[in-house]
């Protein structure tokens, strides 16, 4: 084996472990907040997520105060952000959105209710669409509001946890925006009855 062999295959070789390490340290934040997920509607497939709108953002181009702290849910981005009212907190959260347009709602409203250990009852609508879902379902690991929710001025619509991780980052809710259920739970501790809240 000549040299010049010898020195291609020793870059190879490092170039094959680097990224080897490479890929090895960055799994904990990949396994967070992925850089892939499952398609919409479909738990069999996985494809690319663009998380390339996962960044911080200023509250002052959304909101003309922060009174009550401030929460903004970027639709298409399928990102919520949270603001205290002396801004001493910002938080950024992965969020699930709704499967639809048809299912989405915008615009300016306020948290009016705050649960913790929430039961669910489909609307109308869902039944209608899903007559095989139950009436009622009570708190526990088979509520679909997870383990916090944050009622809405608007009916039905809420900000809440879920037990299922692989909806987050997805469009699969009914008009909701779902959280992981320690991302409801903090939020949970920072929003308060009066809130603002604007989806966009």
């Amino acid at each position: 084996m000549s040299k010049n062999t010898k020195t291609v295959l020793g870059r190879r070789a490092f170039l094959s472990g680097s990224v080897a390490a490479a890929g090895t340290i960055a799994s904990p934040a990949l396994a967070q907040f992925g850089n892939t997920t499952e398609v919409e509607r479909d738990l069999t497939e996985v494809v690319k997520r663009n998380i390339s709108s996962f960044r911080s953002l200023d509250w002052r181009p959304y909101f003309s105060n922060t009174k009550n702290g401030a929460i903004l849910v970027d639709i298409s981005s399928r990102v919520l952000h949270y603001w205290s009212e002396d801004l001493s907190i910002y938080r950024l959260y992965p969020s699930s959105v709704p499967l639809s347009e048809d299912l989405t709602r915008r615009g300016r409203t306020s948290v009016i209710r705050k649960v913790e250990g929430p039961s669910w009852a489909p609307t109308p609508a869902m039944r209608k669409r899903n007559p095989e879902w139950p009436a009622f379902v009570g708190p526990g690991p088979d509520n679909p509001l997870g383990t916090h929710a944050l009622y809405l001025g608007w009916t039905y619509y809420r900000i809440h946890g879920t037990h299922d991780t692989r909806k987050i980052g997805r469009q699969s809710s009914n008009g909701c925006i779902g959280l992981y259920n320690q991302h409801i739970q903090e939020l949970f501790g920072y929003a308060k009855k009066g809130t603002q809240v604007l989806l966009i």
